[in-house]
């Protein structure tokens, strides 16, 4: 007798406990995957089905410790779903924090122009575009991967009209003032200890910034004021722990920032007002 779909989740939950934090969720995901239903769809009508053979490779890509988003080619990200892959940096729920911060200070109105630091799978640069229907800008990238990936999340999302993707080292070659600056650089200082899934799959390039982890932020701090425009923002990824140290980094050059929290209480962001 083929086993059940709600038993092949009992059971892969079980082999994903060493792997994973998110054992159940990762097994419910990926059997939906194999389906091909929404997560919602397999809970509430699709336990009792025979379980699909596409699942059993699934899960051994999740047993070697490969990301669920890479496995499933997307990850959501505030209002919209983008398509990921090797080559960029999974969005992260405490990468939101910028977007709230945005809202928070631009409320409905919105920013007219914004610029994405490191755009990789155009997450901030999407997601805030999406939050304000009446915005354009542009996200950068050294990544020719990251920035082929960004581009087809606007194509896909319907705001490739608004959204120009260039190759680009930080903000080298722009001479714009934008309303709103977002930036998710690197910041895990070398020879930080990652989970597998993390440093065995995601690029290094996007994690790693020196000794301190604070290398791009010595390279970003002299062209915040330059690209900030009068009444703008610019929000700006940190590690939990890194707040002082960039702060000083900012200060240094004539910016006053301030730290916004994410939703567990820890530093996530410093926030520059024009």
């Amino acid at each position: 007798m083929a086993e059940t779909v709600g038993a092949a989740l009992v059971r892969a939950t079980a082999e994903l406990a060493a792997t994973s934090e998110t054992a159940r969720l990762d097994a419910e995901l990926l059997m939906a995957h194999a389906l091909g239903v929404g997560r919602d769809a397999l809970l509430l009508g699709r336990l009792g089905d025979a379980t699909p053979e596409g699942f059993g490779p699934l899960l051994a890509r999740r047993k070697a410790h490969e990301p669920v988003a890479y496995i499933l080619g997307e990850r959501d990200f505030w209002t919209i779903t983008l398509a990921v892959g090797p080559g960029v940096l999974i969005p992260r729920p405490d990468s939101e924090t910028l977007i709230e911060a945005a809202v928070a200070h631009f409320g409905a109105a919105g920013p007219a122009r914004i610029l994405d630091l490191g755009v990789g799978s155009g997450a901030l640069l999407l997601a805030a575009l999406s939050q304000w229907p009446a915005a354009s800008g542009i996200g950068t990238d050294r990544s020719e991967t990251a920035a082929a990936i960004a581009r087809g999340n606007a194509d896909r999302l319907g705001l490739a009209d608004r959204a120009e993707i260039r190759l680009g080292d930080w903000a080298t070659g722009i001479d714009e003032r934008f309303d709103l600056v977002l930036c998710n650089p690197p910041y895990v200082e070398s020879g930080a200890q990652l989970a597998p899934d993390v440093v065995g799959h995601e690029p290094a390039s996007a994690l790693f910034a020196g000794p301190e982890g604070l290398d791009d932020y010595r390279r970003l701090a002299p062209e915040i004021g330059r690209l900030l425009a009068p009444g703008g923002l610019a929000a700006v990824e940190i590690g939990a722990d890194q707040a002082d140290a960039v702060i000083a980094l900012f200060a240094d050059h004539g910016l006053a920032g301030s730290v916004r929290r994410d939703l567990a209480g820890r530093d996530r962001a410093i926030v520059i007002r024009g």
